[in-house]
């Protein structure tokens, strides 16, 4: 039995915020620099104000009316400086950030769609990295922000420790009193990361529990059960399971941090008594030592809160974010096969096994089968058999734990997956609803032809749904969704039949699928629908199409050239209707007891 396999680590923390930077560098390359040196330069403008304070006290005791007066000057156009520049940089920022959100939104987005497998939307724990990337990719923008603000804090800080070791070296230690504020305040965020990320998965709960209770979807059935107060209550649980151990994780890492801000306060007191008493300095240097300590703490508060954000949120954000780009590349290694533009040999399994990632439940088990060219093939069993995960692997939305799919002798792991499902077209019972014009919403089908009107009123009537559109108020022009102004709500028995014609709308594919798309329709609508779908299968055969028919039906399933039964997770049966009725074995005894039902 294959193990379950362990969860993919996160890259590096250095290695990925590196990568961040480079990803902005890429989008905005120009708002990148001018925002990291505005950042920069608002910082010294700000951090002199103490020097200019020393010099004016300094001044104004040694009655030097010209030094006053500069360090007024001085003291002046800092403000003024501080004030402008801080304005021009976070209008400047929030520029940048504005653009780079939309970068970023987008990047995610299309390596999500564009992984090849769908394992990261089904598995747990990938969900759940997910989930929290989600979240934070509304922040990432916001990340880049607190990355220059801090450089421009670490700045201020480095000139104000200049500023106190003019008056004696040993004020630097200052700095060392600092260190415990430091140090709580990057350990803090982890500690509470690693509490929020415990319990990911019953904050998602809570969330889905919200929109069950709220949401227009499930609302009849919310409404006719009464299981709302219910949801109410579970989704509180929910919450709780994963806000209380958050909550101990704060207050826990807060008394930590109280505890370093005293030994700062601490230090700063003896520098004040050390200046005063000790060195018995001049009044412009005890107001530089007052001045400039205080901007210390002020400084260093400020420094640690946006290293804390960087290390709570941008270091994590961009580990989740590297994460997903090395792991939608790791899908696409290894294939530098082009896809057949026809087929001469036909779809072989060769000893395939798979286990969904995770777990270590065998789906399917020792299958070997030869689709060939230009045939019709049926995929039949019963809930659990394995139906759905077989045509999972056919559309390279998985890859066999053990064993391999040959696509005339080449290993389909070895096509890459955009130009294999370039080649498939198909229709599935867990369609998506497309709110769209009616048009958009089959054509999507075939993306170069979304617009093309003729070809999409083709497909939509080799999906028998012509008296659908007839009956829309605009025709293929008409908006779907009721949600949207000129949006109508219709039926999902019509969502269906626009989903089977979005499937037709791919012309020559070389597998085409149906995995129960009609299960919405009557039997007999079925079955004229497979039959004449069929039927043109096998007169167009000239690129050796396989037509796959996954159908609980077997009025349907016995027009099929060739039909496999799925039992337990292995073929227990293959061959055409009637081999298979004269073997009486289990399609036999399905077929049987589905016939006693119609009579």
């Amino acid at each position: 039995m294959k193990p379950a396999k362990e969860i993919d680590p996160m890259p590096g923390a250095m290695t990925s915020m590196w990568r961040a930077l480079m990803r902005a560098r890429e989008a905005e390359p120009l708002l990148l620099t001018v925002s990291f040196s505005l950042a920069l330069l608002a910082a010294l403008p700000d951090a002199l104000l103490a020097l200019w304070l020393s010099l004016l006290a300094n001044g104004i005791v040694a009655g030097r009316r010209g030094e006053a007066l500069s360090a007024a000057v001085g003291l002046g156009v800092s403000a003024a400086a501080t004030w402008f520049l801080r304005v021009v940089s976070d209008r400047t920022q929030r520029r940048f950030r504005e653009r780079l959100t939309i970068s970023l939104e987008a990047h995610v987005a299309r390596l999500q769609a564009a992984a090849a497998s769908i394992e990261h939307h089904e598995r747990q724990e990938y969900v759940d990295r997910l989930a929290m990337l989600r979240n934070q990719v509304f922040v990432l923008d916001h990340m880049y922000f607190s990355l220059f603000t801090t450089c421009g804090w670490l700045l201020r800080l480095v000139v104000t420790l200049a500023l106190l070791i003019s008056i004696h070296p040993v004020l630097a230690l200052l700095a060392i009193f600092a260190v415990p504020t430091v140090f709580t305040s990057t350990w803090r965020p982890e500690v509470e990361r690693k509490a929020d990320e415990r319990g990911a998965w019953a904050n998602r709960l809570a969330r889905h529990l919200f929109d069950l209770a709220t949401t227009a979807s499930p609302g009849k059935e919310v409404r006719v059960t009464g299981i709302g107060p219910n949801l109410v209550i579970q989704r509180r649980s929910a919450w709780q399971h994963w806000f209380g151990p958050v909550v101990a994780a704060r207050m826990g890492s807060a008394g930590w941090q109280t505890l370093s801000w005293g030994i700062f306060a601490g230090g700063y007191v003896a520098a004040v008594v050390f200046v005063t008493s000790i060195l018995k300095a001049s009044p412009g240097s005890v107001l530089l030592v007052l001045a400039a300590g205080a901007r210390l703490s002020m400084y260093i508060g400020a420094a640690i809160g946006e290293i804390g954000f960087l290390r709570g949120f941008w270091l994590n954000g961009s580990r989740r974010l590297a994460w997903l780009e090395d792991y939608v590349a790791s899908l696409q290694s290894g294939a530098d096969a082009s896809a057949p533009e026809v087929l001469k040999r036909g779809i072989e399994f060769e000893n395939v096994m798979f286990s969904y990632p995770g777990t270590d439940r065998i789906v399917l088990e020792n299958v070997n089968l030869c689709l060939k060219p230009g045939s019709v093939v049926a995929i039949v069993g019963e809930n659990g058999a394995g139906k759905t995960t077989f045509v999972k692997l056919l559309c390279q939305l998985y890859r066999p734990s053990s064993g391999r799919i040959l696509v005339d002798g080449v290993e389909l792991s070895r096509i890459a997956p955009e130009a294999w499902r370039a080649k498939l077209a198909g229709a599935f019972q867990d369609f998506f609803r497309f709110e769209f014009r009616a048009l958009n919403s089959v054509g999507v089908g075939d993306l170069p032809k979304h617009e093309d009107e003729p070809a999409v009123a083709a497909a939509v009537g080799q999906a028998g749904a012509d008296d659908l559109v007839k009956h829309l108020s605009a025709g293929l022009q008409t908006q779907l969704g009721p949600t949207w102004p000129g949006g109508v709500e219709i039926s999902f028995g019509q969502w269906q039949k626009l989903a089977l014609a979005r499937g037709f709308m791919r012309e020559q594919p070389l597998l085409m699928i149906l995995d129960e798309p009609t299960a919405a329709l009557d039997a007999e609508t079925e079955h004229a629908l497979f039959e004449r779908f069929a039927t043109a299968a096998r007169q167009g055969g000239s690129d050796g199409r396989v037509t796959i028919l996954v159908s609980h039906r077997f009025s349907t399933v016995r027009m099929a050239d060739f039909i496999v039964v799925l039992d337990g997770a292995r073929v227990v049966e293959s061959g055409s209707h009637e081999e298979l009725m004269a073997k009486a074995g289990k399609y036999a005894e399905l077929y049987g007891i589905q016939a006693a039902a119609y009579r």
